[in-house]
């Protein structure tokens, strides 16, 4: 009889439910893993609110996936069953434009492991060999499960060119603000005003290095960024990405600035002043997931203490609660949700 596991379905944030399939085995390129922790991103709760605009539903989350390898495919041979591994998710082509210049992760036909394809909230799954590193020596599952949300904002910090002595706004402080608050510091920002609408997450944000946390929706909130910076913010990250944030983005950068869009914005326009980005001169920049080397960095940060564990993994949840996972991470004092995987 084939073994059965679990995996978790997602149809709508009040439709999450364990379904059992037969157990994957896999191909030749390709390695069995068994989950032991997942995490719940924004965009997972995006998706199941039906609101992402690249996930459709019904989808079988996890891409924040830590694991062990449990078997090989013949052409896997650098793994061998117990490496610990963490998943990159983006699945790409390879052949076109982008993949060949390196940029992998603006592929043109992208797909992302646990958001397109069926993910790690399951007992076990399989992914291409060349979509996993390794754990580091001395990692915890628990601090290796923060390397692929905290290598968005590595990555787009990196867009963002060299910080060394500049000024730094960050909208929102949930997980991805928070990760580039101190991604942000780590690459040399002199000074940084982090802003949020919830109490406990600007103090949350000052624990974590913010010189200052504003609200978001205070009155003279720009003005009163841009006294904590000594001026407009040489480079703005929004991790909300919506009309209000990128209007605030807007009027905290300076003249000649860089706003950086990192958070996941809803399908449809999101209006912002053109007349002002042609006057000032500013560079608004997208950004998407991460390479290797942003994973690379990831773990180097994680590994140098730079990341307080404590501080960002605020609920576990086992597989079978999944559901729980989900409505905890909705919460907006949540800040990181992880989903915990023991056999069945």
């Amino acid at each position: 009889m084939t073994e059965q596991i679990r995996r978790v379905l997602v149809r709508s944030l009040d439709d999450i439910t364990i379904e059992h399939v037969p157990a994957p085995a896999p191909g030749d390129d390709e390695l069995l893993v068994r989950t032991t922790v997942v995490g719940v991103c924004g965009s997972d709760t995006h998706a199941a609110a039906g609101h992402h605009p690249f996930i459709d539903l019904p989808y079988r989350p996890g891409h924040e996936a830590v694991g062990v390898v449990a078997a090989a495919g013949r052409a896997a041979e650098d793994f061998t069953p117990g490496d610990r591994v963490i998943v990159e998710p983006n699945l790409y082509c390879g052949r076109c434009a982008q993949c060949r210049s390196g940029r992998y992760n603006i592929c043109e036909d992208l797909k992302v492991f646990g958001c397109q394809t069926p993910g790690a909230m399951a007992d076990v799954f399989t992914i291409p060999a060349d979509r996993v590193h390794r754990v580091p020596d001395g990692m915890t599952d628990l601090q290796a499960a923060l390397v692929e949300p905290l290598a968005t904002p590595v990555h787009a910090v990196a867009k963002a060119g060299d910080l060394t002595g500049r000024t730094v706004a960050v909208l929102g402080a949930g997980p991805i603000g928070l990760f580039t608050l101190i991604a942000a510091r780590h690459a040399g920002a002199a000074r940084i005003v982090v802003t949020d609408l919830l109490e406990g997450k600007r103090k949350r944000a000052l624990r974590l290095g913010a010189d200052a946390a504003l609200p978001a929706d205070a009155p003279g909130l720009v003005e009163r960024a841009h006294a904590a910076l000594d001026g407009p913010a040489d480079v703005v990250f929004d991790c909300v990405t919506r009309e209000q944030s990128m209007a605030q983005a807007t009027d905290l950068v300076a003249k000649g600035g860089h706003i950086v869009v990192v958070g996941v914005g809803a399908a449809g326009a999101t209006p912002i002043r053109l007349d002002l980005i042609q006057d000032r001169e500013i560079r608004v920049e997208g950004t998407l997931m991460y390479t290797a080397d942003d994973y690379r960095t990831a773990m180097s940060l994680i590994a140098s203490g730079a990341v307080r564990t404590a501080e960002i993994v605020t609920a576990t949840y086992p597989l079978d609660d999944a559901a729980k996972a989900f409505t905890a991470s909705v919460d907006p004092e949540q800040v990181k949700v992880l989903v915990t995987v023991e056999g069945p």
